[in-house]
């Protein structure tokens, strides 16, 4: 974001899609907080993410078991989207509630800047996506889901991602059956969870067999295999999600540095693994801001 507060002219929903026809499948990275946003912007990346488990996980401590709140959720969206143009998805698990709430949900997302969602078939007491014992809701109470996002979206650019987690419990066939209705119910793009094969994403591909319709979950350590962006592309897939990527290897990073501190009374043997002040300026456009206070304040004495 500059100094200035230009905004793009087109809508992020808009901005995504158009990131989409671009890239085949388009990265999507998930950022912890605005920093790391900018951190993204910054190499090149075209979509950011602000996932529900890494939510609770980097701002609150907790496990990924819907323990936040929509209201937590917002204020972390507008944080971001304050900080950086890119365009934001959000996971918002099951949706904070009935229709009503989803409904409420989708219009502050609009308002606080988000480009896209993607909301899920299982209960509100709902799991991890790679792990067992997950719950389902109906067919027919996920689409109510997504046709309530579509009926509150104030913005048709805003982009509905519909993720099942079926396939653990169903089947592939049944998987594939709950994308095509949630489809037909108004969603943009499928979000095929915890899929273990090429295959699987391919044969999501051909029976929805629109653009842009298929969101890979490249989430390490998972019931996903880490499948490179060409193996995705083959396989017909359109984004590619890394929710966590950063946000484990930056925690990794931080325990090393405590134990060094630790045991070694010093974080010297840390400091090639730490981003130097200068490139930290840099990101922020620090000299920019102080040169402002300059402008503004110079006559002062």
């Amino acid at each position: 974001m500059l100094i200035d507060n230009e905004k793009p002219v087109s809508t992020p929903g808009q901005q995504l899609r158009m990131a989409l026809s671009r890239h085949q499948p388009l990265p999507i990275v998930g950022v912890m907080n605005p920093f790391c946003a900018l951190l993204a912007e910054r190499v090149g990346h075209q979509a950011i993410y602000l996932a529900g488990g890494g939510m609770a996980t980097y701002s609150h401590g907790l496990p990924d078991l819907a323990l936040t709140t929509m209201t937590e959720v917002l204020q972390e969206v507008r944080r971001v989207t304050d900080a950086c143009s890119l365009p934001l998805m959000v996971d918002v698990d099951t949706g904070f509630g009935g229709v009503f709430n989803i409904a409420r949900l989708i219009k502050g997302l609009i308002k606080d800047g988000a480009a896209a969602i993607h909301i899920e078939d299982q209960v509100q007491l709902k799991r991890c996506g790679h792990r067992p014992n997950k719950s389902l809701v109906s067919t027919a109470e996920m689409v109510d889901r997504i046709k309530s996002c579509v009926d509150a979206r104030t913005d048709e650019s805003f982009f509905l991602v519909a993720r099942t987690d079926s396939l653990a419990n169903e089947g592939l066939s049944a998987a594939i059956d709950r994308a095509c209705a949630y489809m037909e119910a108004g969603a943009d793009m499928i979000f095929a969870e915890a899929c273990a094969d090429l295959e699987q994403y391919s044969q999501f591909v051909s029976a929805i067999n629109r653009p842009h319709s298929v969101l890979a979950n490249i989430t390490e350590f998972s019931l996903t295999p880490t499948f490179s962006l060409d193996q995705l592309r083959q396989a017909g897939v359109s984004a590619a999600l890394y929710p966590l990527s950063a946000a484990r290897a930056m925690a990794a990073a931080a325990q090393n540095v405590y134990r060094a501190i630790l045991e070694e009374g010093s974080a010297q043997t840390m400091l090639d693994a730490m981003q130097p002040r200068t490139e930290l300026y840099e990101v922020l456009q620090y000299h920019a801001y102080e040169a402002k206070y300059d402008e503004l304040f110079a006559n002062r004495t």
